[in-house]
């Protein structure tokens, strides 16, 4: 198992890094006024780097991108949702990398996205291998990334429930995405969404099973948990 520290910065940002051997993942946060997560994935020996989600009070990001080093060769977007682009002008304007993201993403603008991000497409990280899960229902083209043993979940999988979705066929779509591209993977595997803490597969499998277990109204959508 890798190393965990957690600090706080001189702006009130969290910074939480783990690491499993020179791979290291540091989530900043809660940013902005929807206390989004960013991620810095990056191997600690060639300091070459990804930077998932650019949401407000990226500025934290940047500086600490610029004061450790990395060399950032894409910008990942977990998926669409204005609060997790929301310093896109700013961050380009720090970092040349292009922004990646899945092509059926609807909301952000396509010229502000430089190369798509298919589904099992593998992004080399110095000597890692990270890749793409595309796992639609909250958004349609919502994207996981793996990475060893972590998991960027985006808005799809939180501790407790999955993210909020619109109508009841986006909840059956996203459940039924979680269960099948998400739950197969390993118990120990740690979780890292786009708000809030993290969890590990093995926690959400516990969760969906009792979900899974009840009967659910037809119109059932929105945030749901599964313990409701």
């Amino acid at each position: 198992m890798g190393a965990m520290v957690t600090w706080r910065s001189g702006r009130d940002v969290d910074m939480e890094t783990h690491e499993d051997g020179e791979l290291r993942v540091v989530r900043f946060g809660p940013l902005g006024s929807f206390a989004n997560n960013a991620y810095v994935v990056g191997d600690q020996t060639s300091r070459e780097a990804v930077l998932i989600d650019m949401p407000a009070g990226s500025a934290e990001v940047v500086a600490a991108i610029e004061q450790d080093g990395w060399r950032v060769k894409a910008i990942l977007l977990t998926h669409s949702h204005p609060d997790h682009w929301a310093d896109y002008d700013l961050v380009r304007a720090s970092i040349d990398a292009p922004v990646m993201a899945n092509t059926a993403e609807q909301i952000i603008p396509g010229e502000k996205v430089d190369l798509p991000l298919d589904d099992d497409q593998v992004i080399d990280v110095g000597p890692f291998s990270m890749r793409a899960i595309c796992t639609p229902g909250h958004t349609p083209g919502s994207t996981c990334l793996l990475v060893k043993r972590f998991l960027l979940s985006g808005d799809v999988l939180f501790p407790g429930g999955p993210g909020r979705t619109q109508t009841p066929a986006d909840l059956r779509q996203s459940v039924e995405s979680i269960k099948a591209r998400l739950l197969v993977l390993p118990d120990e595997t740690e979780v890292f969404p786009g708000h809030g803490d993290g969890t590990t597969i093995g926690n959400a499998k516990r969760e969906h099973a009792a979900f899974a277990s009840r009967e659910h109204p037809a119109d059932l959508c929105g945030d749901v948990t599964w313990a409701g």
